[in-house]
């Protein structure tokens, strides 16, 4: 895979919850620092304070560069109880304020299931939007982004549902948190980069493939996925920013594996 590399241009992270092992938040900074890592990717809620993060961070000069809104799908934004929509908003403000406070700079967001007759795929476009919404003006005080993820989650489940949804919030501080992975079930990977172009502000990195086990997903690179059509098609929308591994996690072998799979399949 010469062609189209994506170093210089494309920053590889891994998710917090993937580090095993029993490490200092210090020790896990420094563990994904000698692997390649160039950045990390936190959950709110998390049992770390922000005092830890940031001396983690900067002694290793690793930065955080965003956070998952971790109670996203049991208090969903897209649910028939307003009481559930009310908690769900007030997490992902709190969410907002941690990435802030970690030095972050976007919240990843899945706004909701279509479940049923109460929560079906217009329910899950409004109440979802209306919710995003109100968060606006911390996210913009913040710099914060607030970035929908695409699942399967029966929701925006073609790539010109998830720009028109996108487009309709018409704020810069939302945007496409890509998940190359999820999207293949659905549609070619590149095809679904093409649609959404500069919406894309950042990338969830994982294999996936017909016939595979786990419901398709399998190690990066392995599977179904056109690596090279998809780093063609990032060339062409011009992206540039961060990707994070999405995959089961382990230990330091484990994390190598990982971060040497996604070099190869992006070109770092």
């Amino acid at each position: 895979m010469a062609d189209y590399p994506g170093r210089g241009h494309i920053y590889k992270a891994v998710k917090w919850g993937m580090i095993e092992g029993d490490l200092t938040v210090l020790e896990k900074f420094q563990l994904c620092k000698e692997l390649g890592y160039d950045g990390m990717e936190l959950d709110s809620p998390i049992d770390v304070t922000s005092k830890e993060i940031r001396a983690a961070s900067t002694t290793t000069q690793m930065p955080v560069h965003g956070l998952v809104d971790a109670k996203h799908w049991k208090l969903r934004l897209s649910s028939p109880d307003e009481k559930v929509r009310d908690a769900g908003r007030e997490v992902l403000e709190q969410a907002i304020l941690d990435c802030n406070a970690f030095g972050g700079s976007s919240v990843l967001l899945v706004p909701g299931e279509v479940v049923g007759s109460e929560e079906n795929h217009d329910h899950v476009w409004q109440r979802s939007i209306a919710e995003i919404r109100k968060v606006l003006p911390v996210a913009g005080r913040h710099g914060i982004q607030v970035l929908i993820e695409n699942v399967w989650n029966g929701f925006c489940e073609t790539p010109d549902q998830l720009r028109d949804y996108l487009d309709e919030i018409d704020s810069p501080l939302v945007g496409s948190y890509f998940d190359i992975g999820n999207a293949q079930k659905f549609a070619p990977s590149q095809d679904w980069i093409r649609a959404l172009g500069s919406r894309i502000m950042k990338l969830d990195v994982k294999g996936w493939g017909l016939g595979m086990p786990s419901r398709g997903f399998c190690k990066i690179g392995d599977g179904t996925i056109d690596w090279l059509e998809v780093r063609k098609a990032l060339a062409e929308i011009g992206y540039t920013g961060w990707c994070t591994a999405e995959v089961s996690g382990g230990d330091r072998e484990r994390l190598a594996d990982i971060a040497a799979r996604v070099d190869n399949v992006l070109g770092l």
